[in-house]
């Protein structure tokens, strides 16, 4: 038994002495690159946006908000918060800053249609549906997207006395920059 704990004994100190740094730590830098405080910074919008599409969220988040700091309040602002507080599940902050983007610019079909999954996931099926209409009649049909959540709505609507143990789970699936699709999970 001695051996064996001597014999593990040099194998680590052998494994450790293979080491790029040996027994002294390693002169690599561990963080972040330096900051050039010279160069320009990239919009808050452009990197909220950044990591929406690689799943962070809350990052997204913050950066909209410092983004917001910069811009002003926006239509397109509002309705990038309102993406990742529904991304983030937080549907009823979601809902807020969508009707106040869409309130802002009515004319933008995306956050209408964001809008409309916000409602959908709340289970207000009947004003989804009538949000995802105004939606893709704005966009005139060019979204497959907003086509899809339109027809999700109306089938869920028309199906609205359905039994309760043939209710389907749905998922958001983000499409684009910020447009959500609903979709069943398989």
């Amino acid at each position: 038994m001695r051996l064996t704990l001597l014999g593990s004994v040099i194998a680590v100190i052998g494994l450790a002495a293979c080491s790029s740094g040996g027994f002294s730590a390693s002169k690599a830098p561990t963080y972040a690159p330096a900051i050039d405080p010279r160069a320009e910074a990239v919009d808050g919008l452009v990197v909220g946006h950044r990591l929406m599409e690689a799943g962070e969220f809350e990052l997204a988040l913050d950066a909209f908000t410092r983004a917001a700091g910069e811009h002003g309040l926006t239509a397109e602002l509002l309705s990038a918060l309102g993406s990742a507080n529904l991304a983030l599940g937080r549907l009823g902050q979601s809902e807020k800053l969508l009707r106040r983007a869409v309130k802002e610019d009515p004319e933008w079909p995306e956050a209408w249609n964001n809008l409309g999954v916000v409602l959908i996931e709340k289970g207000e099926t009947a004003e989804a549906s009538e949000i995802f209409r105004k939606a893709y009649a704005l966009d005139d049909g060019q979204s497959d997207s907003i086509r899809d959540n339109l027809r999700l709505a109306l089938a869920k609507l028309d199906n609205s006395l359905y039994d309760v143990d043939q209710e389907q789970e749905y998922k958001l699936v983000r499409r684009g920059r910020g447009t959500f699709l609903i979709s069943p999970t398989s």
